[in-house]
């Protein structure tokens, strides 16, 4: 029986290891498929605070886990299938490969999925002027076109946001009009910046090495053309990685945790959350290590209950 085990290594679950290591619990840390979570899959990262030139996002994670590891942090690189949460514990885990694994508090740090469009040449140029995230990635397209996919106010709000940077964003979605509230529909029509190509969808994302243009398809008349841009921007909102506790802890209607008040107190005593699987609207990775200090100070001051 373990005090404490976390489950995902972004940088929600990675602080929650620091600082609960540094408080002598002896975490456990299950790496999951991702280790290090989306950050790993970022080039440069240069809105961290404490890296005043631009920091690779493998490497900063890479940071994050040995600095948790000099403090006793453990860690099993493996994924979670199955969970059984009760109130006061113990929380149980079966792991991929079978074991189970016992904790007398959890925190669960999961992380969220951005949703894309599945296309291969979308895959094969991320982090290569394909991104989902703007507030991440936004300033790195100074005075050049842009594109964004989607349709909702997740999508109006990276097209405003954009164009700070870029000289024209284009949003592109395959409807004739948007799903987002009328508020941001109307900013982002009013903004002299912005363009829109509807009834239209991406078929391709041009390229070699970086991003150059999106073939698209209007889907009324089967008409296809090239929007010329240096930057894609997948703007269908994110996916929490929160399927296994459905039923057990509470989420709201997008599968994202709900905690109480301020707090990573989930409904079930003895677990607790940070991190985008607890997030919907910021989805940091600054948020998220906070939310992991939240997180595993929760969880210290509840053990000390015990």
């Amino acid at each position: 029986m373990r005090d404490l085990v976390i489950i995902g290594s972004g940088a929600a679950g990675l602080t929650a290891a620091i600082y609960a290591a540094r408080a002598n619990l002896k975490p456990l840390v299950i790496s999951g498929v991702l280790p290090g979570g989306l950050l790993t899959q970022t080039t440069d990262v240069e809105n961290y605070p404490g890296f005043p030139e631009a920091i690779n996002g493998f490497e900063l994670m890479d940071l994050f886990r040995r600095q948790a590891e000099r403090f006793g942090t453990e860690f099993v690189s493996d994924t979670v299938n199955a969970a059984d949460l009760k109130d006061g514990g113990p929380q149980r885990i079966t792991l991929g490969s079978g074991e189970v694994v016992e904790a007398r508090a959890l925190i669960i740090a999961t992380g969220a999925s951005p949703r894309w469009m599945g296309l291969p040449s979308e895959d094969r140029l991320k982090t290569h002027g394909v991104s989902a995230c703007a507030t991440c990635d936004g300033a790195f397209y100074r005075g050049v076109p842009v594109v964004v996919v989607g349709g909702g106010d997740t999508a109006m709000e990276e097209a405003c946001f954009l164009t700070r940077f870029a000289s024209l964003v284009t949003i592109i979605h395959r409807r004739d009009a948007f799903r987002a509230s009328k508020i941001m529909a109307d900013r982002a029509l009013n903004n002299p910046k912005i363009a829109v190509k509807w009834n239209s969808q991406v078929t391709e994302v041009l390229g070699d090495t970086e991003v150059t243009g999106v073939k698209i398809k209007n889907v009324q008349t089967g008409a296809e053309e090239v929007v010329p841009c240096q930057g894609y921007f997948a703007a269908l909102g994110h996916q929490p990685n929160t399927g296994i506790f459905k039923g057990m802890v509470t989420m709201n209607d997008a599968g994202f945790i709900e905690v109480k008040n301020n707090s990573s107190y989930t409904n079930i005593d003895g677990v607790f959350a940070a991190g985008d699987c607890a997030d919907h609207v910021y989805r940091q990775a600054i948020t998220a290590a906070g939310m992991g200090c939240r997180a595993a100070i929760d969880a210290s001051r509840w053990l000390e209950t015990r």
